[in-house]
């Protein structure tokens, strides 16, 4: 479904009520807000600065949603980060306290996945978030994490210990596909040599991506996206946001954290992590009955186009996702600006 959707900035927050449908379009403002900020920075080459755009737009707009909120996956913890911090409360319950109860809920960020993308102006950079209530998120620690996304047809014939080939022919088995069709994206990264190595020597194809495996691990999840599976090593909390998008997506990761000193164990204690070497699902790292997945993109992707600027407003494309009800939206917002004579482009 593809909605059109005027956005009146004059509208009260606080007027909606909390459904979880009311919750999923004011996460949808959001994410919106925080990519139409770092887009106006696409292409200038400062990376720094189009993340810094994108996090202080969501976390000023995070106050006007009606919950009581938790960063639980955010931009670090409160001495690297000054906003977004892991623990930092969030919503209207901490910025205009009336004494009303809100919904107790724990929100992992990531206002720009894929800074380098956006700063020089290349595809698959979004603005993301995902929301589900108090608990149901895993409080990932920041380390690499051994990762394989699949979609729903591939899901429970797979295994993150077995060997690429296996793995790679019951993919393609369960597709009905010869392994030479497949495409398996991979960040293309010194410490994947090998993988791709081994990928190579089964047929398969390989579309090396230089950050982003988090909107990767989407596409490998719906069908006609051409991506049949990820592979390899990338950040753990962006494992936490794939989890929290394959729940709502029917498709699975299978991850585990890459423990390589003892700070590192450390750190997953700390965490409430007791077993590093466990292999988590998605139900593990996004547990939550009620998930809540947001994304707006930033620069042109292969599920939504990037945000477009025009002389009446600014055009969105977003992936709004919930397990309770479940359902996914493809919406195309236009923000617009205030003028008698505003003019809407198709």
């Amino acid at each position: 479904m593809t909605t059109t959707r005027k956005v009146d900035r004059r509208s009260d927050a606080a007027a909606r009520s909390s459904t979880d449908a009311d919750l999923s379009l004011d996460f949808l403002r959001v994410v919106e807000q925080a990519a139409v900020a770092c887009a106006q920075t696409m292409g200038q080459g400062d990376r720094h600065k189009s993340d810094k755009v994108a996090v202080e737009a969501m976390r000023h707009e995070l106050d006007s949603v009606p919950i009581d909120g938790t960063i639980v996956i955010g931009e670090g913890e409160r001495d690297e980060a000054p906003m977004l911090y892991i623990g930092e409360k969030v919503g209207m319950a901490h910025k205009s306290p009336n004494g009303r109860a809100y919904p107790q809920i724990d929100i992992a960020v990531d206002p720009l996945e894929g800074t380098n993308l956006c700063a020089l102006g290349t595809p698959n950079a979004i603005a993301v978030l995902a929301a589900s209530e108090r608990g149901g998120l895993l409080h990932a620690p920041d380390l690499y994490m051994e990762k394989l996304v699949v979609g729903p047809s591939s899901k429970d014939v797979v295994d993150l210990d077995a060997p690429i080939r296996f793995n790679l022919r019951a993919i393609a088995q369960a597709l009905g596909r010869r392994v030479e069709d497949l495409v398996i994206i991979v960040l293309d990264r010194p410490r994947h040599e090998k993988l791709i190595a081994e990928i190579r020597e089964t047929g398969a194809r390989i579309q090396l991506i230089g950050d982003g495996d988090l909107s990767a691990g989407i596409a490998a999840a719906v069908v006609g996206s051409g991506v049949h599976a990820v592979m390899g090593i990338g950040g753990a909390p962006e494992g936490v946001l794939t989890a929290a998008a394959m729940r709502c997506l029917n498709g699975e990761i299978f991850a585990r954290l890459v423990i390589n000193k003892p700070e590192d164990e450390e750190r997953c204690r700390t965490m409430g992590i007791t077993d590093p070497k466990r292999i988590y699902r998605s139900k593990d790292l996004a547990s939550g009955e009620k998930i809540i997945f947001a994304a707006t993109g930033v620069t042109d992707g292969a599920l939504m186009k990037g945000v477009r600027f025009f002389g009446e407003g600014t055009r969105t494309t977003s992936l709004v996702m919930q397990t309770h009800p479940h359902q996914i939206r493809f919406i195309d917002s236009i923000q617009i600006n205030p003028s008698k004579d505003v003019k809407i482009r198709f």
